[in-house]
């Protein structure tokens, strides 16, 4: 008499999750589509009271004016420079933070040496000084060694900022991997290097890919320290290039939220690759565990 009540209890608690899941996405979605609409409404739709829902036309007149394409606006936004820009150096330390980050972490998820926690603790702490405070003595650096305006300079800044936390993570996942497999490798007459390469880094996927998408993000979204470092369009990013849409008393805001679309694009992009390589470690993980 109770299995049916049970079966439907948990029916309906899992309609209720569903539909409470898609509500809260859909309210951390709502800026993006605002952004979006925003990007693509007529300007004289933007600062209007009551806000205009849903526009009555798309245009994509802010698109034109961006790359110059309108005979009518003369200055144009160097969209093409802050995107190679950002791809460089949110791409170029993200490959290098997880090199070592990932190696870093293995090594204190698998190995005990002196001033094991000390140093561990010594890495994590320093990535607890916030950029605004790095800003100064960072620009300070650079500029004595001719790195300020160079955007590859700005990628060894992110390598550092991001080493932290990778080697954080990834120390997190190698202790979830059963020593057993390691110490069987060993058994068989694997070393060091090739147990990892064999055993430890194919199961680690997850954790490289979970890593990979914050280290990516985190040099994408940055603003602070670019901000200080490149002046030109030279090693700009979009974070302050977004402030080429701003003048003494206006902003254009319709024009800074197209280049946040285009913004958005190579990070959605990233994210969705490197997810499929997430749910193949998963799946990998469970078939080996």
């Amino acid at each position: 008499m109770n299995t049916p009540s049970v079966g439907h209890r948990r029916r309906f608690n899992s309609l209720f999750l569903n539909v409470l899941a898609w509500v809260v996405l859909l309210l951390l979605a709502l800026p993006a589509f605002w952004i979006i609409l925003t990007a693509f409404r007529p300007n004289v739709e933007i600062n209007t009271f009551p806000p205009v829902w849903i526009p009555k036309e798309l245009t994509i007149e802010a698109y034109l004016n961006m790359f110059g394409l309108n005979p009518e606006v003369r200055q144009r936004v160097a969209v093409e420079a802050y995107l190679r820009n950002s791809l460089i150096a949110a791409g170029l330390s993200t490959l290098i933070a997880m090199v070592f980050g990932t190696l870093a972490g293995y090594a204190f998820a698998r190995f005990r040496f002196r001033f094991h926690s000390t140093i561990f603790l010594s890495i994590m702490l320093s990535r607890s000084v916030p950029g605004v405070a790095l800003s100064l003595p960072l620009f300070l650096l650079f500029n004595r060694l001719g790195l300020t305006n160079n955007i590859y300079g700005l990628a060894l800044v992110y390598v550092a900022l991001n080493i932290p936390f990778t080697t954080w993570l990834m120390d997190g996942f190698f202790r979830q991997i059963p020593q057993d497999l390691t110490e069987a490798a060993y058994i068989d007459g694997c070393g060091y290097w090739s147990a990892f390469l064999r055993v430890e880094l194919p199961l680690s996927l997850t954790g490289i890919s979970t890593a990979a998408i914050f280290a990516f993000l985190a040099a994408w979204n940055e603003f602070q320290i670019v901000s200080v470092l490149a002046r030109n369009n030279s090693a700009k990013t979009f974070p302050p290039g977004l402030f080429s849409f701003t003048e003494q008393f206006t902003v254009d805001w319709r024009g800074m939220a197209a280049m946040s679309v285009i913004m958005m694009v190579p990070a959605i992009i990233f994210v969705i690759l490197v997810q499929r390589n997430l749910v193949r470690g998963l799946t990998f993980g469970a078939i080996k565990g």
